[in-house]
């Protein structure tokens, strides 16, 4: 009798122990929270920190509890096209674009998958200071004028107030913009020679101006 009580037990424990290994009630591990890292990443070009950057998605699961790196599981996409994707969460600079967007992953709330999806966000920038379209960018620089010797004559512009020597010879331009100069000889004097102009015709000078400025010479000569 007591061998047959001992076998009883014996089965009981074994029928105990695989209940408790099965999956309880049959759900699926479930996803509760999703984050993408880094939360942000500026991409300075074209002097590069990174030639590209590694997004991560990390899945907090419940059922039980867990906490996974699911990047390659993940939907990617960026809304902005400053930055192209190389791979699963590997995101790089488009050559010769500034801007700023948002990177997300998707990951389907259940193991099974389907179409009940969970999304995380991270931000993206692209920034070159030296261009002032950039979100970084300058947006103004300044604009000099040299007249050599300096009674050789005058320097004016018709925008932006330049009026050498007798004013100012230094004006804030926004970059981008185009400043024409009007080279007028002193007594005595005729004009030569502009120097630092994007474009001349005769005595006058035309520059856009660039990122950190520019400097102009205005020469002279005596008649």
């Amino acid at each position: 009798m007591k061998r047959s009580y001992i076998g009883l037990a014996l089965g009981a424990l074994v029928a105990v122990g695989a209940a408790l290994s099965l999956p309880s009630c049959g759900h699926s591990q479930k996803l509760v929270s999703l984050e993408v890292q880094p939360g942000a990443f500026t991409f300075l070009n074209p002097y590069p920190t990174a030639l590209t950057e590694q997004y991560t998605a990390i899945g907090t699961y419940i059922q039980p509890p867990a906490t996974m790196d699911v990047t390659n599981q993940a939907t990617w996409k960026i809304d902005d096209g400053a930055v192209t994707m190389t791979a699963r969460g590997l995101f790089t600079p488009a050559p010769g674009f500034c801007g700023g967007g948002n990177i997300s992953a998707s990951v389907p709330v259940g193991t099974g998958g389907g179409s009940n999806v969970m999304i995380a966000f991270a931000t993206v920038t692209v920034d070159n200071p030296e261009v002032a379209t950039c979100p970084g960018g300058n947006t103004e620089a300044t604009v000099s004028v040299q007249i050599t010797p300096n009674v050789g004559g005058t320097v004016t512009s018709l925008t932006y107030g330049i009026n050498c020597p007798s004013v100012t010879c230094i004006a804030v331009v926004p970059v981008g913009a185009s400043v024409a100069l009007t080279a007028t000889p002193a007594s005595g004097y005729s004009f030569l020679t502009w120097t630092g102009c994007t474009t001349t015709s005769a005595n006058v000078c035309t520059v856009t101006i660039p990122v950190g400025g520019v400097g102009l010479v205005a020469t002279f000569q005596t008649s």
